[in-house]
């Protein structure tokens, strides 16, 4: 598949802070390509670096081949965090607005099919719930037919109900060749939708692959949730000396590579199974574990 962005040693540097450090990646065609990290990792930095809104200490990104340019600002869609719309405006105004700032536009009608947006389109923008707004937002980004598409952690406040709406609109972009470049704090997202994720922390790069994989070459054991409550003092001081234990929101959770053992030996120590869970690894214990558990500001 080939590479359509690429970034090349790049570094950013505040006075004496190093917000990114020496970091290289390729994004290939049609992917969807996430960005995790804990606040202050740097994630935010590369993004816009990409996006050509801060421009890098030292190092370069590519677009095909080619330094950002022209190209790139006509054939990129961005969502951001947060967007400032022209006030007293219609959905289908704002629509009409945008797609005037470019020499060629998407089908609005098309548009407005895919995005779900006929229910509100004569709707003020500044009166919209948190699900309309960011189906508006991504058919801004996608106004002008883009090639790549960038997505700021477009489903941040959103209920399950419209977050998951919001995952079909982002897999039918996908569908269409489109390249996505994902920034999230939603392990379950980035695990639903990338092809390809990095882990970023302290502005480098310290884990890349397909989700799968990583959790492949992280892990090789599975988790076996008790309630505390079902455990004794004793029972948990045995459980100790054979296996990591970890205690979470009044569950024990029991790492082993032997579930069937691990069950026996509960069942030998007289422990009630009836509420018992059995759960993988996922993105969020591989996340922690690279990153800790200690709150960044």
């Amino acid at each position: 598949m080939t590479a359509i962005l690429e970034v090349n040693s790049l570094c950013k540097n505040y006075h004496t802070t190093i917000a990114v450090d020496n970091v290289s990646f390729l994004i290939k065609k049609g992917q969807c390509f996430g960005m995790l990290g804990p606040n202050g990792a740097g994630k935010t930095t590369i993004i816009e670096i990409m996006e050509g809104i801060t421009q890098a200490t030292s190092g370069n990104v590519l677009y095909k081949g080619e330094r950002l340019g022209q190209r790139f600002r006509e054939q990129c869609g961005i969502q951001f965090q947060h967007t400032a719309l022209q006030d007293f405006l219609t959905v289908r105004e704002t629509l009409k607005l945008f797609a005037g700032l470019y020499p060629e536009s998407s089908d609005l009608g098309d548009l407005i099919k895919r995005c779900n947006l006929a229910s509100f389109l004569d709707s003020d923008n500044r009166k919209l719930s948190g699900g309309q707004r960011q189906r508006m937002l991504l058919a801004i980004a996608l106004i002008n037919n883009p090639e790549i598409v960038f997505l700021d952690e477009p489903t941040t406040g959103l209920d399950p109900q419209a977050r998951h709406n919001f995952w079909d609109l982002i897999k039918d972009v996908l569908s269409r060749g489109t390249t996505i470049i994902l920034s999230t704090h939603y392990m379950e997202e980035a695990a639903e939708l990338c092809d390809e994720i990095i882990i970023m922390d302290h502005g480098r790069i310290i884990a890349q692959g397909a989700p799968n994989e990583l959790l492949q070459q992280h892990f090789t054991e599975r988790l076996v949730r008790i309630p505390e409550k079902e455990l004794s003092a004793a029972h948990i001081h045995e459980l100790q000396q054979q296996y990591s234990l970890f205690q979470q929101n009044g569950w024990i959770e029991i790492s082993t590579i032997d579930v069937n053992e691990t069950m026996e030996s509960l069942l030998n120590e007289g422990v009630d199974l009836s509420f018992l869970q059995i759960r993988q690894r996922n993105l969020e214990d591989l996340f922690l574990e690279l990153t800790g558990r200690d709150l960044r500001l």
